[in-house]
């Protein structure tokens, strides 16, 4: 029987808020940092080997305070200086192979242990987590059936108010031929890490091929493992053991780099972006040159600038890479409220995620949602009822709104929006921001935003 629990952010108490006065066009150079999708998975999957592994360029964000504590909690022996974004973490030997409850849904990393745990240890593993969130179902059910063909034994179970996947492989884990139906991150992940010590070879067919599931692959190249990519999506690992000392540095964040990007050209700036990587922003690009946005590839950077008045009528689609990143797509959105003309926008990663539009309409956007797929063919959501296409029409003036900030991704389009509207935003909910963005604000401010906290005392993100 299929599992259909999924992963949620758990609710964290809000405690800052910002006061954004719009109106004032950014302009400067910034530098992106590391990436979060990356760091985070390779913390997890530095857990697989007794060695020491350096990593650089990382991110201070709470998705990776939560990883720290999670890898610690194991046994992991961690030093993360935070100023000169370096961390080095070994896991000498394992505490214990139970996560506790206090990190069910906290994002979406611990479900990953478990296939990093399974390399790790024949002991029981215990995994909670919880249903249901804001942005769409997260299965984990790719999850299970490829973990399972691995020769690993896993089940979910209540426990309490929530649940946890309950997993073990006694008899050792073996290669196979794993066939995902969907080519899912996580579940490309989690049998990545379970591959990597099983017996054999191990070949996942139609599997995720992001910048961060290479970089996740470099890392593990370095640590000892034989693995590949082949063109067509296909990922080899034949088991190993043996693992080595690791240096490597974080990619930098495609999704800040972006949208640090559309903020300058929606406020009519000029922002060179340091770190940003042509090669993986490439269906971005396209689309940004589509509408109007300027752009200019430079040494160490891309920068970005409004290139005149910004045309609509564009089809934009999420998919999985190298298509167009759903995390690409919200602040994607508040640039489309100012192009001239009509824009068609189908989700086909999440089947929820354009809760944040209501607010968007609210501050003057004009948005219409629909349940039908306004693509180039249908999705895996077509005729399920979900709202997952819009149309977006522009040019429309945005105005000042009091906003609570649902998730993190969400949270950047209201912030972008706060910066063009017109009057002061209020918003609170920060520390959805400080998941997966470093030291936001100052980098805002850096750049002319007017941009503040509400209080004088609220710690810096």
């Amino acid at each position: 029987m299929a599992i259909l629990h999924c992963i949620k952010d758990a609710p964290v108490k809000q405690t800052n808020s910002l006061k954004i006065e719009g109106g004032t066009p950014l302009v400067g150079t910034v530098r992106a940092s590391g990436a979060k999708n990356a760091i985070t998975k390779l913390l997890v999957a530095s857990v697989l080997s007794d060695k020491k592994c350096i990593f650089y360029n990382v991110p201070d964000i709470g998705d990776v305070d939560v990883t720290v504590a999670l890898c610690r909690e194991i046994g992991s022996l961690i030093n993360w200086d935070r100023e000169k974004g370096i961390l080095e973490i070994v896991t000498p030997e394992l505490k214990t192979s139970y996560i506790p409850q206090r990190f069910s849904g906290s994002n979406r990393i611990p479900i990953l242990m478990i296939g990093a745990l399974l390399g790790r240890t024949d002991e029981d593993i215990i995994v909670p987590t919880v249903g249901g969130c804001q942005i769409g179902k997260r299965p984990v059910d790719f999850h299970v059936e490829a973990l399972s063909r691995l020769g690993a034994t896993i089940e979910y179970r209540e426990m309490k108010r929530e649940g946890a996947y309950f997993a073990h492989a006694h008899d050792g884990l073996k290669g196979a031929v794993i066939h995902l139906p969907y080519p899912s991150v996580g579940a490309t992940e989690n049998t990545i890490l379970a591959s990597i010590t099983a017996k054999g070879t191990t070949v996942i067919k139609n599997a995720a091929t992001e910048p961060e599931i290479i970089e996740l692959v470099l890392f593990l190249q370095k640590l000892g493992a034989h693995i590949t990519v082949d063109v067509d999506r296909s990922i080899t690992i034949h088991g190993s053991r043996r693992f080595y000392d690791v240096e490597h540095t974080v990619v930098t964040d495609r999704i800040e780099a972006a949208s640090l990007g559309m903020a300058a050209i929606c406020t009519k700036g000029r922002v060179f972006v340091e770190g940003a990587d042509h090669l993986h922003m490439i269906t971005f690009l396209n689309k940004l040159r589509e509408v109007g946005g300027g752009f200019q590839v430079r040494h160490g950077g891309i920068e970005f600038f409004y290139d005149g008045p910004l045309q609509g009528g564009v089809h934009l689609e999420t998919g999985v890479h190298p298509g167009f990143m759903t995390d690409w797509q919200q602040p994607f959105v508040v640039l489309l409220t100012q192009a001239a003309g009509s824009s068609v926008v189908h989700e086909t990663v999440y089947e929820n995620r354009f809760g944040y539009t209501e607010t968007l309409v609210e501050m003057g956007a004009d948005i219409s949602l629909f349940r039908q797929c306004l693509g180039g063919g249908c999705c895996r959501f077509a005729s399920q009822g979900f709202p997952h296409s819009l149309v977006v029409r522009g040019q429309t003036p945005l105005k000042s709104k009091n906003i609570t900030i649902p998730d993190l991704r969400a949270g950047f389009a209201y912030v972008m929006a706060a910066l063009i509207a017109e009057g002061t935003t209020h918003l609170s909910g920060v520390h959805f921001l400080k998941r997966g963005y470093e030291k936001i604000v100052s980098k805002l401010t850096s750049l002319g935003a007017d941009i503040s906290y509400s209080q004088d005392n609220t710690p810096k993100i």
